[in-house]
């Protein structure tokens, strides 16, 4: 929509997956009477136009003839899903940790301490050449099918280069984190760094982050020291969220749950009573399983969530210590392959999941009013993107209805 008061109709959609609960199942029926999360229509259209908000959104879906619009979008029989919600990643950042990746795949254990190694260089980094990697990222995240994303400080580790960090990551998206508690740098010890970020970066950087987290694992940040973290931002209006059990199991699920944390992310470590909290509450358990594949730990085991109740999200972490990616359907692949789940929910998961874990309604879906953001995938159906892993199969994503990434050429043509 290069017009964004222009309607257009993408037609000629071989799949459409929407989320919508009222559409048929079209990627086949679940095992054991589980609930479908891959409900489209077949043979599809879809009407992008502007809102009475102004924002370009999803006006009627339907099958058949397509109605008639300003302009016209033909996928040749392609799938066409929900733009994928990357909901945990770590996009600005100075420096390269490839040393690290190898010393990993030759054996040596994955510690949260190299995470100091990132701290300074991006402190090193000018303004400009921290702009200019986050750019490069978002660009690569388009051309993954990501139409949301959310994006993390914690590589500077002091109030004003946390701030900088975040003032950055608000240039390319509105889902910004605080992660001031990502670890302590070496020129402090624990205590005293908590005490900086309850009584001085929260209140400064309030106003740049819709969120605050905390590294809660060892080498990182204990509970007592988690709780204050979370509590400050809470206090200071910000949405809290964790890194749970990414190391081993902790207290870290139960301390999300009691304080109503958005969403628990990692869970690669769980006990049996942390499965049983998070399929009772309304956290969302993200899992990260490109991280798992980069550190050689263990894959979560999504179907032990799954079926305790939980909701699920999947996420690319994308980082430059421990997955350095942001590639959604490698992570679906993953998903899949090793934590035990389906492609529906799979799929599910990184869109209408990601969103949930952002408290976001109106993205991840392709209902009547959305917003109109999509990705237009290259295959009969979206099976494809985890039977095909590694393959370059997103044609086209839309966000806010305008194309952002194209891999066959311009649109509308000349």
């Amino acid at each position: 929509m290069a017009d964004p008061a222009r309607t257009v109709v993408i037609a000629n959609i071989g799949v459409l997956v929407t989320h919508d609960p009222a559409h048929p199942r079209v990627l086949g029926d679940q095992p054991d009477g589980r609930p479908d999360f891959g409900t489209g229509l077949t043979g599809a259209w879809l009407v992008l136009g502007p809102g009475s908000d102004g924002v370009a959104r999803v006006l009627r879906t339907g099958t058949g003839h397509p109605p008639a619009a300003d302009g016209v979008m033909d996928v040749e029989g392609a799938t066409v899903i929900p733009g994928f919600v990357d909901s945990h990643t770590h996009m600005v950042f100075a420096g390269d940790r490839s040393a690290e990746f190898a010393a990993r795949m030759a054996g040596a254990p994955y510690q949260a301490g190299g995470i100091a190694t990132t701290i300074e260089a991006t402190r090193a980094a000018s303004a400009e050449q921290l702009r200019q990697g986050l750019r490069r990222r978002v660009a690569e995240s388009r051309a993954q099918g990501i139409t949301t994303r959310e994006i993390k400080s914690g590589y500077a580790a002091s109030t004003s280069g946390e701030a900088r960090l975040l003032r950055m990551a608000r240039e390319v998206t509105s889902h910004t984190t605080l992660l001031g508690a990502h670890v302590v740098p070496p020129e402090v010890d624990a205590d005293a760094f908590v005490s900086l970020v309850v009584e001085e970066m929260t209140p400064a950087c309030a106003e740049l982050a819709t969120r605050v987290d905390v590294f809660c694992e060892r080498g990182a940040f204990d509970v007592d020291q988690s709780r204050a973290v979370l509590e400050a931002g809470a206090t200071a209006g910000l949405t809290p969220t964790i890194h749970a059990g990414q190391l081993q199991a902790g207290p870290a699920v139960a301390l999300a749950v009691e304080l109503g944390c958005a969403s628990a992310d990692h869970c690669t470590h769980l006990t049996n009573e942390d499965v049983a909290l998070l399929g009772s509450s309304s956290t969302v358990a993200t899992l990260l399983p490109a991280t798992d594949f980069s550190t050689r730990q263990p894959y979560p085991d999504a179907r032990r969530l799954l079926d305790a109740g939980a909701v699920v999200a999947l996420a690319t972490n994308c980082n430059p210590g421990s997955s350095f990616t942001s590639a959604m359907a490698l992570v679906i692949a993953l998903a899949v392959r090793d934590c035990r789940m389906t492609l529906p929910e799979a799929l599910w998961s990184a869109t209408a999941g990601g969103a949930t874990a952002l408290r976001q309604s109106d993205i991840g879906h392709l209902q009547t009013g959305a917003r109109a953001d999509l990705a237009v995938v290259s295959a009969p159906t979206p099976d494809h993107l985890a039977y095909r892993p590694g393959m370059p199969l997103i044609d086209t994503t839309i966000e806010a209805g305008q194309v952002v990434w194209r891999a066959t050429g311009a649109w509308p043509p000349a």
